[in-house]
């Protein structure tokens, strides 16, 4: 925790305020969405399908839209979205409880999707910017502080659900309240010089970043690493499942808690660690390995072997998490880099947006491979399918490495008050 609070204060004041901004912003998501499925078939009685709706909503709106999100703050300035996204998920949360039919929820839920997609896209651009030179530390506390809130939303939402749901949807409601109040009396107003007003230049934003060749092959080398992230949610709770029948739940829980603490406790020691011996293309070569090799005891574990498997479980989602630590600064400022400062907003939302779709392809295949290789008594085969994309993610990332493609023009974009 000092090492923590020592490299929190090394940066400016607005840094400092982004992260303990991610901390509350995951907090509070956290508290309410792992229970929202529950709810919405439990409390109000929902078909399967209307619940898949209403999440599928949530998922579409903030993944499909982030291009838009990060567009606005570019044209903005990094502030006004900020405020606007946790504007907007105080009223979807607070909607979530209160209201019981389903085009409500729907529309709360989109709410709260399209609050991410405004607010990502600013956050890491106006963190990038105020970094400097110093992108990859900062990213890489900031993940502490975004881990530290996925560990301890789902706890504190667990204890307020003993009394109420709503009380849970209250609380979080509460705070991006609270947050939106903070940005506009703390938050130092910031923008780059694209930001403008006249229609075509939504078009030649989208056409500067398009045309952004050794970004967009990035940010597609990249989108298996987000499949494998993803894993933490599909294809290891069926593992736990499989492996535990009902109890499976609680082994899940139990991932989810191992994945953070590795993010919390590991993540700046990781980053100094890898920093020191690596330059960031082979920090984001090893790092995605180290995320397919994850799966690999999964492969060689026999799925009847009960202690096995959970053994493999959690050498997985350590490996796993102890991989995306070692990534996730290196790629941030990558993003950055291959941006040249120009439109750094607009650049994280096509790249969110990217991974976003990925992640649902290969969920839909990682899926089907599952259902396959489960009726042929052969789950190894989903292991190492896994294993075979880490791999190939590295393979990717080294040969644009190789080629120059991943060393763009240092420049940082000029700041002006908004």
């Amino acid at each position: 925790m000092k090492t923590l609070w020592q490299h929190t204060r090394s940066f400016p004041p607005a840094v400092r305020l982004l992260m303990a901004n991610q901390f509350a912003i995951n907090l509070a998501f956290y508290m309410l969405m792992p229970y929202l499925a529950s709810h919405l078939s439990g409390g109000l009685g929902l078909a399967a399908w209307a619940v898949g709706l209403v999440l599928g909503v949530r998922n579409f709106s903030q993944q499909g839209m982030f291009l838009i999100g990060g567009t606005i703050a570019d044209r903005f300035g990094y502030k006004a979205p900020i405020m606007a996204g946790c504007l907007l998920r105080t009223v979807g949360f607070g909607l979530l409880g209160w209201v019981d039919n389903l085009p409500a929820l729907i529309a709360a839920s989109a709410a709260t999707g399209f609050a991410g997609a405004l607010f990502n896209p600013a956050v890491r651009a106006y963190l990038a910017t105020e970094a400097g030179e110093r992108r990859v530390d900062a990213f890489a506390t900031f993940n502490v502080y975004y881990q530290a809130g996925m560990l301890l939303g789902p706890l504190v939402g667990l204890a307020l659900l003993a009394a109420d749901f709503r009380l849970v949807c209250t609380a979080a409601a509460a705070i991006f309240a609270v947050l939106t109040v903070l940005q506009w009396r703390a938050l130092p107003a910031r923008h780059n010089d694209t930001a403008g007003s006249a229609p075509e230049k939504v078009l030649a934003q989208w056409r500067t970043v398009v045309a952004n060749r050794p970004f967009l092959l990035f940010a597609t080398a990249m989108i298996g690493s987000y499949v494998l992230t993803f894993q933490v949610y599909l294809a290891l709770p069926l593992a736990a499942t499989n492996a535990l029948g009902a109890k499976g739940d609680w082994a899940t829980s139990g991932l989810f808690v191992v994945s953070a603490a590795v993010g919390v406790a590991g993540q700046l020691r990781l980053t100094g660690w890898a920093k020191g011996r690596w330059s960031p293309a082979e920090a984001l070569v090893r790092g995605l390995a180290a995320m397919g090799l994850a799966f690999l005891p999964l492969a060689l574990t026999p799925p009847a072997a009960t202690a096995a498997v959970l053994t493999a479980l959690a050498a997985a989602v350590a490996l796993l998490a102890a991989g995306s630590a070692i990534v996730y600064p290196f790629e941030m400022d990558t993003v950055v880099t291959l941006s040249a400062g120009r439109l750094v907003a607009t650049h994280y939302g096509l790249y969110n947006t990217v991974s976003g779709l990925g992640i649902t392809l290969g969920n839909l295949a990682t899926g089907a491979l599952w259902d396959f290789a489960q009726r042929h008594n052969a789950l190894w085969l989903t292991w190492c399918a896994l294993t075979a994309t880490g791999l190939a993610c590295a393979a990717s990332v080294a040969a644009l490495a190789r080629t120059g493609r991943l060393t763009g023009v240092r420049e940082q974009p000029q700041l002006a008050p908004a």
